[in-house]
């Protein structure tokens, strides 16, 4: 392929993508795809990891985008899949972009209508996966009474007191 072929900006997976990168690097940058994954791509089309997206014929970024968009037929190993035993279809899937975004949201919106521990810290705002929230997680929360205000509002109290 000339350089004058050369594709800087790339549309794969839903997503434009930087044609300078490397092939590993440019798949990563999709909602979805890791480094792992993606290396798992780049291996099983045989394709060159070091080569640049742009630089990649019509025909192998289509074999691309077939194999990203239906990943979980083509990948046996269920650890590279991200959503393993769907809960509504007892199946591994493989999900990019606004699929994996919109199905994330509503696992979050189930976990908080049936009132589980994951859904009640959710709706509270508060960390859900066992961190410490003693001294951390406080910014964009309720603090409590400020000083200022505290100072302000007994000075106003006082001059009462003396009438």
């Amino acid at each position: 392929m000339s350089s004058s072929e050369f594709r800087h900006i790339v549309r794969l997976g839903g997503r434009d993508l930087n044609g300078k990168k490397k092939l590993i690097a440019a798949l990563a940058d999709i909602k979805g795809i890791g480094f792992t994954t993606a290396n798992a791509i780049v291996n099983r089309l045989n394709l060159d990891p070091n080569v640049r997206l742009g630089s990649l014929s019509e025909a192998d970024l289509k074999m691309i985008d077939d194999y990203v968009k239906s990943l979980h037929s083509y990948i046996d190993l269920p650890y590279l899949l991200n959503r393993r035993r769907d809960p509504s279809s007892g199946s591994n899937i493989h999900l990019i972009s606004s699929d994996l975004e919109f199905i994330v949201k509503e696992d979050i919106r189930r976990e908080k209508e049936i009132m589980s521990w994951r859904g009640v810290r959710h709706s509270l705002g508060l960390k859900v996966r066992g961190q410490r929230t003693r001294t951390t997680g406080r910014k964009g929360m309720t603090v409590g009474v400020r000083k200022g205000a505290a100072k302000t509002q007994s000075a106003g109290e006082k001059e009462k007191g003396k009438k």
